[in-house]
């Protein structure tokens, strides 16, 4: 690891390239080329041949991502020869190793992959190792900014946003400990091992900024890589050792006497209370399994879990399956298991929408596993290049139209257009099907609800024989199956739920006391709200990681959410030990300004259409997942506490 570089998995050298010019030109003809022209460019020190005329262009994606960000024919033939002379020269000279880049350098780079976009230049610093101003990691130490004053931190959860919590205050040396319900870490990668998990997203597009693994098996990890990689990172950081496994987080009580929280965690051994100055909630949205009050569960002889669930001792193999939804988790386990089923049966409330994927189940290339072995930091590149295609993402085919004719089935020319195109893909893949086409087809506006990755497994296991859609809805469950609204009972061995989670209900499983004895979820009144999804007026010190409306589902990256919201928190440490204050707590006008600018900007996407429902909405009606702008304005609101927000005491 480095820490001038803050990457738990830096490498001072690469290997050296000893190919011949016909394999070098092989690999540029294969290579994805912006990254590799900033990378060659940040080894030899050539920047000149980045010219704005061989800039990507960035051309809006609608469905499908465009090669090399849009260049055309001729700026991809111009590229791929500075490319091969960049290899050559890396080849010639022996260099296997790049420094720290002068800041005019990473602004040439940055303005390369950008197209000029200098908006987003600081948010894209954070994610690139070799920018002196990296920004993510603390320039500032506990002991020497605390002068003996004791100040602890409680970080409740070991998952992804725990992960990038604990990190950045042991970086800082303040005092923290780390508690998980769970007997291990990596959270929902933990949890959830059902059949044929993995990422939904790009894997180079879901891993930190202080740990950039280049040597992903996956293009879309397997659900295993990703608990091996949390598992790695945890111990490089030095903290799978600090983590108290087994304990809950019952409750915490604002103690204003103290100036601490008072809380209460509970372990196999009984309940035991302590005090922190501090709280951390890193507890993560799809943690509680959605499980419908279904008529009769109890009844039904074979076995229920839902898909978080799982246990891995059910033999489903040659059995009567069912799968309840059609969402994130059943578009991965139908896939999965259809081959080895008697018979499988898939209850539908509405179909999903799905982005075309070809390589969702693909290896990395060869050519990419090349490049990274042997280009300088060419990983890290590629990483920050699928950040910087992240950031406008796919906002333009989800924006509302002022009255559009087409709505509710679209909302935008732009929309309908991707719908189209999305059917047709239907079309194609449920040929000769005309049942299953019919209900495959959303009877929503694409972006709406959260869209799945399609390589066409999905639509190969529903025309097997053997596989039936049920739209009718359940009525009941009975004591050898299912009985739907139709009147026809399914004779089932196994029932998988994959019925979602609850994600508005946050922390809903622990009590939360703040100021003048109010508790949390009576304070949101079913409206979960927090200001930059982090900070709650009435409850100071307390801090919230991945809260609500900062989910991206359309654009962006979660864990650059969630490592802002860390390093805001520890901005907030940081600010009370140097204004020698116990605590700081957001008002009530800061929070309501926030809510109403996000809100605002939810209304106008087709998830925030009135005739749209989904899990994006809580029980108020209220848009309280979703994060409608892009990382650069997540920065901008997090690079610091603004004092005109909070009250400190």
């Amino acid at each position: 690891m480095s820490e001038r570089h803050d990457d738990l998995f830096w490498r001072d050298r690469h290997e050296p390239i000893t190919e011949s010019d016909a394999f070098l030109r092989e690999i540029v003809e294969q290579a994805e080329l912006p990254p590799l022209l900033v990378a060659l460019a940040a080894a030899t020190g050539e920047t000149a041949g980045l010219t704005p005329e061989l800039r990507p262009p960035l051309t809006p994606v609608n469905t499908v991502g465009h090669p090399h960000g849009g260049m055309t024919a001729e700026q991809q033939a111009s590229a791929r020869e500075l490319a091969y002379e960049g290899l050559r020269r890396l080849r010639d000279q022996q260099i296997t190793t790049v420094d720290t880049l002068p800041d005019d350098t990473v602004t040439e780079l940055l303005d390369y992959l950008t197209d000029g976009r200098r908006a987003w230049a600081d948010s894209l610093k954070h994610e690139l190792d070799l920018a002196a101003d990296k920004g993510g990691a603390p320039d500032w130490h506990f002991a020497e900014l605390a002068g003996g004053r004791p100040f602890d931190v409680l970080i409740v959860g070991s998952g992804v946003a725990g992960i990038a919590a604990g990190h950045r205050f042991s970086q800082a040396g303040v005092p923290f400990t780390m508690i998980d319900a769970a007997d291990g870490l990596a959270g929902t990668w933990r949890k959830n091992r059902y059949p044929g998990v993995r990422l939904d997203t790009p894997t180079f597009g879901y891993s930190y900024s202080f740990a950039q693994r280049t040597d992903w098996p996956h293009q879309f990890a397997q659900g295993g890589e990703i608990e091996d990689y949390l598992l790695t990172v945890a111990e490089r950081a030095g903290l799978s050792d600090r983590i108290e496994f087994g304990t809950r987080l019952v409750s915490a009580t604002w103690q204003e006497d103290a100036d601490a929280w008072e809380v209460v965690t509970r372990t196999a051994d009984g309940d035991r209370t302590r005090l922190f100055h501090a709280v951390i909630s890193a507890v993560g949205q799809l943690d509680l399994p959605n499980i419908p009050d279904f008529e009769g569960l109890e009844h039904f002889r074979g076995v229920t879990m839902h898909s978080q669930e799982w246990d891995p001792s059910v033999d489903w193999r040659g059995k009567r399956v069912a799968v309840i939804g059609t969402g994130a988790s059943a578009y991965q386990i139908v896939p999965a298991i259809y081959a080895d089923v008697a018979s499988l049966t898939v209850f539908q409330r509405s179909a999903p929408w799905m982005l075309p994927a070809p390589t969702y189940h693909a290896p990395m290339s060869e050519t990419f596993d090349w490049l990274a072995r042997k280009v300088p930091h060419f990983g890290q590149w590629f990483r920050l290049w699928v950040t910087v295609q992240g950031i406008p993402g796919r906002f333009h085919t989800v924006r509302a139209e002022e009255g559009w004719s087409g709505a509710p089935l679209s909302v935008s020319p732009i929309n309908q257009a991707v719908r189209d195109e999305l059917i047709g893909r239907l079309a194609e893949q449920f040929e000769g099907r005309p049942d299953l086409l019919e209900i495959a087809i959303p009877s929503y506006p694409p972006g709406a609800k959260r869209m799945l990755r399609d390589n066409g497994v999905w639509a190969q296991a529903l025309r097997a024989p053997h596989t039936t859609v049920v739209t009718s809805g359940i009525e009941a469950f009975t004591e050898h199956g299912i009985r739907t609204a139709d009147g026809v009972e399914h004779e089932l061995d196994v029932v998988i739920l994959a019925t979602g989670f609850k994600p508005s209900d946050y922390l809903d499983a622990i009590d939360v006391v703040g100021r003048d004895g109010v508790e949390l979820h009576e304070f949101w009144k079913g409206d979960a709200r927090a200001y930059n999804g982090i900070t709650v007026p009435g409850f100071p010190n307390f801090f919230m990681q991945y809260g609500p409306n900062v989910g991206g589902v359309v654009a962006g990256s979660l864990h650059f959410m969630l490592e802002r919201a860390a390093e805001y928190a520890l901005e907030a440490v940081r600010e009370l030990l140097t204004r020698g204050v116990a605590s700081l707590d957001v008002t009530p006008e800061a929070l309501d300004r926030f809510v109403e600018w996000v809100d605002r900007e939810n209304q106008q996407m087709a998830w925030g259409q009135p005739y749209v429902s989904s899990w994006y909405q809580n029980g108020a009606g209220r848009v309280s997942q979703v994060w409608p702008y892009t990382n650069a304005e997540y920065w901008e609101i997090t690079e610091r506490i603004d004092p005109q927000d909070y009250t400190f005491r």
